[in-house]
C-alpha cells in the first residue's frame, strides 16, 4: 500500500510539472484560420509605433504594445480594398513563456496574414495567423517608448488612404 501511495504521489507531481507543456496553444488549420479571419491579405508594413508600455504583474518585465500601419497589397478575404491601409495592433509577451503567443510586424516586410477586426484596427487571428514572408523587414528593432515610431517610405505609385 505504501508503494502505491508513493507511486501515486510521483505520478501526480509529474502531471503537475507537465501542465505548462499542456498549455501550448495548438495551431489553427488553414481552413480554420480562413473561417475565423475577417481579413486575409498580403500586407507591406509601413510603420510600427509603440503605443504603451505596461509592467507584467508576474515577471515585472516591461511589455510594449504596438500599432502597425500596413498597406494591403492583395486581399483574399475581407471588406478592405487592395491598396488601402489598415492598422494592426499587437503586444509583447513576457520572455520565457512556452510556445508562441503573439505575432510581431516589422517595417518593410511583406507578409501574408490572417486578421480579425478589433474595434477600428485588426489583430492577428491566432499565433500561427502570420503566413509566408514575401519580403524581409528593412527594420527589425521595434521602438520601446510610447510615441516612438519606426517606418519605411511608401512605394512610389501607391497612395494608401
Amino acid at each position: 500500500m505504501r508503494e502505491y501511495v508513493l507511486l501515486s504521489s510521483v505520478v501526480l507531481l509529474l502531471a503537475l510539472l507537465a501542465t505548462p507543456a499542456l498549455a501550448l496553444l495548438a495551431p489553427l488549420s488553414d481552413d480554420e484560420l480562413l473561417a475565423k479571419s475577417d481579413l486575409v491579405a498580403l500586407v507591406r508594413v509601413l510603420s510600427v509605433t509603440c503605443t504603451a508600455v505596461t509592467k507584467d504583474k508576474m515577471t515585472g518585465q516591461d511589455l510594449p504594445s504596438y500599432s502597425a500601419k500596413a498597406e494591403l497589397m492583395e486581399v483574399i478575404k475581407g471588406d478592405e480594398a487592395k491598396g488601402g491601409d489598415v492598422t494592426i495592433t499587437f503586444h509583447a509577451i513576457p520572455t520565457g513563456l512556452l510556445g508562441p503567443r503573439t505575432v510581431y510586424y516589422y517595417p518593410g516586410e511583406m507578409v501574408w496574414t490572417h486578421l480579425v477586426r478589433d474595434g477600428e484596427a485588426y489583430t492577428t487571428t491566432w499565433w500561427n495567423g502570420r503566413g509566408d514572408l514575401v519580403s524581409k523587414a528593412v527594420i527589425t528593432k521595434l521602438p520601446t517608448k510610447p510615441g516612438e515610431t519606426v517606418e519605411v517610405p511608401r512605394r512610389s505609385g501607391h497612395s494608401g488612404n
